[in-house]
C-alpha cells in the first residue's frame, strides 16, 4: 500500500495549522497596538514565528490575511446562522435575526474589529476588504426590506437605516459601559422595530 496519501494528508494538516498559527498571530497583534504603521506583513510574520514568504504564500497580501481573519471572525461570530434569517417568512422577522446576527458577530472581539476598521480609513487595500463586507450586508437588508412591499423611495431610505442600526460602529456607541455588544442588541433591535413600524406600508 502506498504511504503517499497519508503523508499528503500530514502535509496538509501542516498547512492547515500554520495558516491558524498566522491568523492567530495576526489577531493578537491587532488586538495590542493602536499604531497602525506598526501592523505589518513582517510583523505578523515574526508574532507567528514564520517566514514573511510564508504568509504571502498562504495568503498573496496583507489584504489577503485580512481577508481570511475576516472570515475566522465570521464563522466564530455566527454567520452561518444567515440562511436561515433569508428564509424566515415574516421580513420584518428575518431583518430582525439579520440585526441580531450582526450584532453577536460585532462582539466576537470588539477591539479588533473596531482595529479593523480603523485600518480599513487608513489602507485603501484593507478598505476594499471591509467596504464590500459591508455591501453585503446592505444588499442583504435590501433584499429583506423589498419583501415588505414598501414603495422604492422609502425601501431606499429603510435601508439605509437599517445599515446603520446594524453597523458596527452603532452598536460600538450605543453599548452601554462595560457591557458587550451582545447586550446591546434587544435595545437595537427595539429601535429596529420602531423604524419598521414607522415605515410599514399603509
Amino acid at each position: 500500500m502506498s504511504p503517499r496519501p497519508y503523508s499528503l494528508g500530514k502535509r496538509q494538516a501542516k498547512i492547515d495549522e500554520v495558516r491558524q498559527q498566522i491568523l492567530v498571530a495576526t489577531r493578537s497583534l491587532l488586538a495590542e497596538s493602536s499604531a497602525y504603521a506598526k501592523f505589518t506583513v513582517d510583523a505578523v510574520a515574526r508574532r507567528a514565528d514564520v517566514a514573511r514568504a510564508t504568509v504571502y504564500y498562504q495568503f498573496g497580501s496583507k489584504a489577503g490575511l485580512l481577508e481570511a481573519l475576516c472570515d475566522h471572525l465570521a464563522v466564530e461570530g455566527g454567520l452561518a446562522e444567515m440562511p436561515e434569517v433569508f428564509t424566515t417568512p415574516d421580513p420584518a422577522a428575518a431583518i430582525r435575526g439579520l440585526v441580531g446576527v450582526f450584532g453577536r458577530l460585532w462582539d466576537v472581539d470588539r477591539v479588533v474589529m473596531r482595529r479593523l476598521r480603523a485600518l480599513a480609513a487608513l489602507d485603501p487595500d484593507v478598505g476594499a476588504v471591509i467596504e464590500a463586507r459591508d455591501n453585503r450586508r446592505l444588499t442583504g437588508l435590501g433584499v429583506l426590506v423589498a419583501r415588505l412591499g414598501s414603495e422604492a423611495g422609502s425601501q431606499r431610505d429603510l435601508v439605509r437605516a437599517l445599515y446603520t442600526l446594524s453597523s458596527f460602529e452603532f452598536f460600538d456607541t450605543i453599548a452601554a459601559p462595560g457591557a458587550t455588544l451582545a447586550e446591546a442588541v434587544p435595545q437595537v433591535l427595539g429601535l429596529v422595530d420602531t423604524l419598521l413600524q414607522h415605515t410599514a406600508p399603509a
